[in-house]
């Protein structure tokens, strides 16, 4: 297996850093290949500008327009293009990082933002229904699988399903779903490590073996069960068959 980490912390002597060189000593038991890219190591630049994409310098700057353009003559900026080597390379994506505000801290976002240009990662139409695009679980990333871990500061009850935070699974929707499954990787269950600040020796004994139980087991586990666009369970106007899920309404309603 082929697995790209994708690290967003800026303390490799957090719990981040120990779960990150944890989980890469388990690669290397498990004789995976591995390429890391540590986003604060290599100062990765997170806005998204005119900078990215050479060939457009002119005019009203349309962010999908210019991507498309420089993704397909092969003229966007050297960091982004190396970051797409690495997602075409990969069989796993896993991305790492503190649960900042209720999302992924602003460097990973600007990550998903310069490097999933329209062209690479969605815009491409489906050729058997050339009235929808390739997303929600097919485009050109689809086949790849993505583990999140993620670290919170709040114990476990907060954030699960009548807590203050909100349920987990609700707040990484945009991620999971509106992100991974939109240009067609196949998101796993998230691995949230509760109680960030405060683990004790035990707890992070156990979290690291959960994390080599979840890293044995990838090619058999079943990713969540999205629906996907292209499938039949969606209309014409992209909304859910009122035979499906009747009379619910919310995120809930986009899992089979």
């Amino acid at each position: 297996m082929k697995v790209l980490w994708v690290f967003a912390h800026p303390e490799q002597a957090s719990l981040n850093g120990s779960v990150l060189q944890e989980g890469l000593r388990i690669l290397d038991e498990l004789g995976h290949e591995y390429q890391v890219s540590d986003l604060y190591a290599m100062k990765w630049k997170a806005a998204l500008d005119r900078d990215d994409y050479t060939t457009d310098t002119d005019g009203r700057f349309s962010v999908s327009r210019a991507s498309q353009r420089a993704f397909r003559s092969g003229t966007l900026s050297a960091d982004i293009a190396a970051e797409q080597r690495k997602l075409q390379w990969a069989d796993l994506v896993v991305l790492q990082f503190p649960l900042w505000w209720y999302s992924v801290p602003a460097i990973l976002k600007g990550w998903i933002d310069r490097v999933f240009v329209k062209g690479f990662a969605y815009g491409i139409v489906d050729p058997e229904n050339p009235g929808r695009t390739l997303r929600y679980g097919d485009g050109p990333l689809a086949g790849r699988k993505a583990l999140t871990i993620l670290t919170s500061g709040s114990p476990p009850a907060p954030l699960g399903p009548r807590g203050i935070n909100g349920q987990l699974d609700q707040v990484l929707f945009p991620l999971l779903h509106g992100t991974l499954w939109y240009v067609g990787i196949a998101p796993l269950e998230p691995m949230p490590l509760f109680g960030a600040d405060r683990l004790s020796e035990h707890e992070f004994d156990a979290a690291t073996a959960e994390l080599r139980h979840r890293l044995e087991g990838v090619d058999s586990e079943e990713p969540i069960g999205y629906r996907r666009q292209n499938g039949g369970d969606y209309d014409a106007d992209l909304v859910l068959r009122p035979e499906l899920a009747p009379g619910e309404s919310g995120i809930s309603v986009h899992r089979r």
